[in-house]
Order: C-alpha cells, then sequence, then structure tokens
C-alpha cells in the first residue's frame, strides 16, 4: 500500500492546493465580513486534519512504550544500551550546532530581514507566545515522569522514554521470569502498527484539508508579503539536508538512496501535515524495512524526536538573527556565537510544545534585547516554515539511526512487513497470520 498511499497523499496536497486558492479567491474582498467567512470554513477544514492527528496521538504512546522496551529486551545488555545511547546522543549534539551553525552563517550571508527596517516597539510589546514554562530547573524536572499513566496521556516522549529504558532495563535484569511480558509487548507492538496501516488510510483527507484550509484563511498572498525571508530559509534546509545526506553516505554508502525511498512517505506526512508525530509509526516501520535493527530504531528515533531536530534548530537560528536585521539591531558575531549555544541548551526536550521553535525563540530574544514582538511578523508564514523544518527533523532522525546502526554492526536484510490492508471476515479466507510480521 505504500507506493499508492503516498500518490494518494500528493493528490491530496495538489487538490488542497488549488480548493484553498480557489475558494480564497472567490470569497476574499477585503472586507472584515469574508476575513469571517473565510476563517470559518476553515475552521470547518481543520475538524479532518484535528481528527487525524488525534489518531495519530493515540498511536504514539503505547507504540514508543512498547517498541522501546521490545528493543532494549532484545538487546540483553545494559552495556549495549549505554553505548548506543552516547552514540546517539553524540551524534545528536554534532547534528544540532551543524543547524544552528549553518542558519547563523546563511541568514548573515542572505540578510533576509535588511531593508525591512521596522520600529522599534514599546519595551512592553510581547509576541503574545507563552514561555514561561522555559528555565533549566523545570526542564530537567521535567524529563521524569511522576507518573506512567500521567506521561502515557499527556504523549510526554521524553518521560516515555525514560519510563521505557526503567521498564527494559528491568526486563533485562529479570532475564526469563519476564518472558511473558516480553512477548505481550511485542503482541502489542504488531498491534499497533495494524492500527497505524488503518489510520494511515486518512493521511491524503487530512493533508488534502490542512493544505486547503491553511490558504483558505490567509491566502496566497501572505506568501508573497515574505517570499524572500520563505526563500532563503527552505534553501537553507535544502543546504542542510545535502549536509546531513552527505554525512550519512559517508557511513552507508550507496544505502543512503534506498534510506531517502524507503522514508519517502513519512517525509511526506510530516511535509504535508506539519506534525513530527503524523510521520512517527510509519517512521518506525520504514526503517524496519530498510533494515535497520529493531532494537536500535525502537531506541534512537524517539529519543531523537526530543533531542534532534536539526530542522527546528536552523529555524531558531535563522529567525532570531532575522528578527534582529528587520528592526536593524546589529549584533557582533560573539553575541551571535552566545545566541547559537543558548539556543542549544534551550531547545532540548521541547518536541511536545505547540509551536516549540516559536517558544524558544520568544523566550531567547529578550536575552540579547531583540523585541520579542518581532516574532509577529513570521507568524502568518510560520505554518508554512513549520512544514520544511519538520520534514527535515524526520529526515535527520532517519538518517541518524542509519548512522547509530552501522556503528552497531550493520543492517538487517531488507523486509517488508507484512500487514493485510483488512483482516478476512469469518468464513470467507484465512484468518491473518500473526508471524507474518515482522519481528520489531
Amino acid at each position: 500500500m505504500g507506493k499508492r498511499l503516498t500518490v494518494y497523499i500528493l493528490i491530496g496536497l495538489v487538490l488542497g492546493l488549488i480548493t484553498g486558492l480557489v475558494v480564497n479567491g472567490a470569497i476574499d474582498d477585503g472586507t472584515p465580513a469574508a476575513t469571517a467567512e473565510l476563517k470559518q470554513i476553515a475552521d470547518y477544514f481543520s475538524i479532518v486534519t484535528t481528527v487525524f492527528l488525534r489518531l495519530i496521538k493515540m498511536i504514539i504512546a503505547p507504540l514508543v512504550f512498547a517498541t522501546l522496551v521490545s528493543g532494549i529486551a532484545q538487546m540483553g545488555d545494559t552495556k549495549a544500551l549505554g553505548r548506543i545511547g552516547g552514540r546517539s546522543l553524540g551524534w545528536f549534539i554534532c547534528a544540532s550546532l551543524i543547524s544552528l551553525g549553518l542558519g547563523l552563517i546563511l541568514v548573515n550571508v542572505f540578510q533576509p530581514g535588511v531593508g525591512v527596517n521596522l520600529p522599534l516597539p514599546p519595551v512592553t510589546a510581547t509576541s503574545g507566545v507563552e514561555t514561561t514554562a522555559f528555565n533549566l530547573k523545570d526542564f530537567i524536572a521535567h524529563i521524569f515522569p511522576a507518573s506512567m499513566i500521567d506521561a502515557m496521556a499527556k504523549n510526554e516522549v521524553l518521560q516515555i522514554v525514560v519510563m521505557s529504558l526503567f521498564v527494559g532495563i528491568g526486563i533485562t535484569a529479570v532475564g526469563e521470569k519476564a518472558a511473558p511480558l516480553v512477548k505481550a509487548i511485542d503482541a502489542l507492538v504488531h498491534v499497533m502498527l495494524q492500527i497505524t496501516d488503518y489510520v494511515m488510510r486518512v493521511a491524503p483527507f487530512a493533508v488534502f484539508a490542512a493544505v486547503a484550509g491553511t490558504l483558505i484563511e490567509r491566502g496566497p498572498g501572505v506568501i508573497g508579503q515574505l517570499a524572500y525571508f520563505m526563500g532563503t530559509f527552505y534553501l537553507a534546509l535544502f543546504t542542510l539536508w545535502a549536509i546531513l545526506l552527505g554525512v550519512g553516505f559517508l557511513f552507508i554508502g550507496r544505502k543512503m538512496g534506498a534510506l531517502i525511498g524507503h522514508v519517502r512517505e513519512p517525509l511526506l506526512v510530516a511535509f504535508s501535515t506539519a506534525s513530527s508525530e503524523a510521520a512517527y509509526p510509519r517512521m518506525l516501520e520504514a526503517l524496519d524495512r530498510f533494515g535497520i535493527p529493531p532494537r536500535i530504531a525502537s531506541f534512537v528515533l524517539p529519543l531523537g524526536y526530543s533531542f534532534n531536530l536539526d530542522g527546528s534548530m536552523m529555524y531558531m537560528s535563522f529567525a532570531a538573527l532575522f528578527i534582529a536585521q528587520a528592526y536593524g539591531i546589529d549584533m557582533s558575531i560573539g553575541q551571535q556565537i552566545t545566541l547559537l549555544l543558548v539556543l542549544m541548551v534551550t531547545s532540548k526536550g521541547i518536541a511536545a510544545v505547540p509551536r516549540a521553535s516559536l517558544v524558544v525563540i520568544a523566550a531567547t530574544l529578550p536575552m540579547f534585547n531583540i523585541p520579542e514582538a518581532g516574532l509577529l511578523l513570521i507568524l502568518a508564514v510560520d505554518h508554512f516554515l513549520d512544514m520544511g523544518r519538520t520534514a527535515t527533523n524526520v529526515i535527520g532522525n532517519a538518517v541518524a539511526s542509519a548512522v547509530v546502526a552501522k556503528w552497531e554492526g550493520g543492517f538487517d536484510p531488507p523486509e517488508p512487513i507484512e500487514i493485510d490492508p483488512l483482516p478476512a471476515p469469518a468464513g470467507h479466507g484465512p484468518a491473518r497470520d500473526v508471524d507474518s510480521f515482522r519481528e520489531v
């Protein structure tokens, strides 16, 4: 179903673009009444997207928990767990520094904010983005779940990772006595992957609704107003892609082309919906089909969703300096490097926060006397920028998983996960064979 679903998603994307532009052009006459009507229509379209994202969120917590615990149990060795974790975090830190540094360099080269000449706002002006939750004490405390149930209920990926580490290590320590529990968790993985297959059938409709709704409400003009900023940012993203894929090629060689082919569907879902969560279940399957051992993919991928946000990292440095340029604020090289290091620390573990990149930027700008209200300049096009940075986050985690797998001894033979489109009705053929799944 993979290739057909990719085609359907592309069709939904194109139809969404056409529908959004046609409806906006037919209704928008610049009056407040027309604006209100367009927003109401866009809200109706958002129902489909909201339902899809809720279905995805329904899958995330049990899938992350089951795959991670199963992977740790398969390792059977806490030393291997520590080694994989250390290598993963080392890659994440290097990739984050490259993303932030590249954003800093390219925004100085392209200077998209120069010439905007915004007047400095009052000191009391704000962007309206909540920033009070971001400090080191709360971040460290937030990593550790107060309750297993609460972490699962709120889809706190980082807390679920910590919880799964304890459960997986406990199972490894208990040994044979925990075998029934391991078998049950493996069965849960298979069930969640089957549910994923059902949910992904809604993806083309969700993509159509997301794109159409955005363009209906905002129209093509919002893109033109900041076209140069958007264009230079996407050029920066393409440059980052080239670096990530190039470094990945140094480690896994020609397999890089096969990796891109396997992850094209979750990549397209991430881009179209601007949601990394929407791509997670399919990404896990894609990496498995590619040949990354499940014990590695199920550990690196959820960890990467909290610590390896390459596209978001680039956006934070790019957008912060764009706002400074728009206000005519000259920052020295030392200040820019300090800004980079601050963003490096404050951005970790924010994957579950809505518009996380904007929140981190809003919290960081006042430290460098840059008006926080400057975020209002880019809020109008943030959704379109979020599409690109989300896709970059996904490809960055795919490359990270492949490189760590190479470091850990190589890949499994590529095999597809066999998931029947629908269970056979009673009396109409054989029942679905659980063993048709590839062992995860």
